[in-house]
């Protein structure tokens, strides 16, 4: 018999965070999110999501022991953006049991109903700056921290239980080569649309310079994202917070802002040291080493994430790209960076893929997000035609 508990406590709270490290303990391929981050998600005040969302947790128990755990979110902002009244399910994880997967989605499924949704989808955040998609291909590749990681079974489970595919999203390892001659070609290239378009980089020595380009840069990537599947703008909170949470990470040899002629960021390329093996050693919390081994992949690291690329939509096909890049791998040379991993990108997000063309690389990860319809007037559901197919 299978339980289901509402996440009320800060205690319970800490147990539904801390179940992934549980139920992954043995999968080389799982990386944690950091635990306090995780935490505050769920804080009403210290989640500015909550000025526009709804959200409720609940974890399966089973003789007393955690046997999955699930999210729910109702983002009006993105309904009334998307013109659809759909719930989110987010952070679902269970073991291989048909009894806990139903139990989980069914709380989900009924409250989206007591809300008046009609169709429940995921596995999304808050917001596009959260953890989603859930993974189809790639369960031996190591995980980056700001994805999921699952286990293959969960795709049996969703199926069975009438989700479908509504949008993929794919990821790319790529191998940074510093004899490849394209890079000389693209330094070249670099030269010559900064000249043609009056572009320059903004300087950036240290995280102090990091300060006065963080407004524009969200302002660039509200822009940007803004048809992109379910985002939202993110608001003036949203944006210190997401500032606080990845500001410390960022490298400034690894960070791209070009501008205009007058001094408006256009274009920006934000990527990260890789903090998947400090992550995994520590299990996500920083105390008492995860921020010594956290500091030491920053500065002493093989591989990069590619957090994000945005150019302005009256830039783009204008070469912006080829700078942005090109300061990124010259960034790579210096520390000696030898491959990157991009986080998910669109399947049918051709303009962003067709980058790593000239580069030795692979799509090597697949990440699905999953809808239903719920038939409120029956109190039943009902499948849903992919229209992305």
């Amino acid at each position: 018999m299978v339980q289901i508990e509402e996440v009320l406590t800060q205690s319970q709270l800490k147990k539904f965070v801390d179940y992934p490290n549980r139920l992954y303990k043995n999968v080389p391929a799982y990386v944690p999110g950091t635990f306090s981050d995780d935490l505050e998600d769920w804080s009403r005040e210290k989640n500015p999501a909550f000025e526009f969302c709804d959200a409720k947790c609940w974890l399966a128990k089973r003789d007393g022991r955690i046997v999955g755990r699930i999210g729910a979110i109702i983002n009006h902002r993105a309904n009334e953006k998307w013109n659809n009244n759909r719930m989110r399910f987010t952070q679902v994880d269970f073991i291989d049991d048909p009894e806990v997967s139903s139990a989980l989605f069914n709380t989900v499924e009924n409250w989206a109903k007591s809300l008046g949704c009609d169709e429940v989808h995921g596995p999304l955040g808050f917001t596009d700056m959260d953890r989603e998609g859930m993974l189809v291909e790639g369960f031996d590749r190591r995980s980056l921290f700001f994805t999921y990681y699952n286990h293959p079974y969960y795709i049996e489970h969703l199926n069975r239980l009438g989700y479908v595919k509504d949008v993929d999203w794919v990821e790319t390892f790529i191998t940074i080569d510093n004899k490849n001659e394209y890079n000389t070609r693209l330094s070249r290239l670099a030269d010559i649309v900064m000249r043609k378009n009056k572009l320059h980089l903004a300087v950036a020595k240290s995280h102090r310079d990091f300060k006065p380009l963080i407004p524009p840069f969200f302002n660039l990537v509200n822009t940007c994202y803004a048809p992109l599947y379910g985002t939202t703008d993110l608001s003036e909170k949203q944006i210190k917070r997401y500032s606080r949470k990845f500001a410390p990470l960022l490298n400034p040899k690894l960070c791209a802002f070009v501008m205009n002629e007058q001094n408006e960021m256009i274009g920006a390329g934000v990527c990260a040291p890789s903090l998947a093996n400090a992550l995994k050693k520590s299990n996500g919390k920083f105390f008492p080493f995860g921020w010594f081994r956290m500091l030491k992949a920053l500065y002493w690291n093989d591989t990069v994430d590619l957090l994000i690329v945005a150019v302005r939509p009256d830039y783009q096909g204008r070469g912006v790209n080829a700078v942005l890049m090109a300061k990124v791998i010259e960034g790579c040379k210096q520390m000696g960076i030898k491959y990157a991993e991009t986080g998910p990108n669109l399947e049918d997000n051709s303009k962003v893929r067709s980058q790593w063309k000239e580069f030795p690389s692979e799509q090597h990860k697949r990440r699905r997000c999953y809808i239903k319809s719920l038939d409120c007037r029956h109190g039943g559901t009902i499948g849903r035609v992919n229209r992305t197919l």
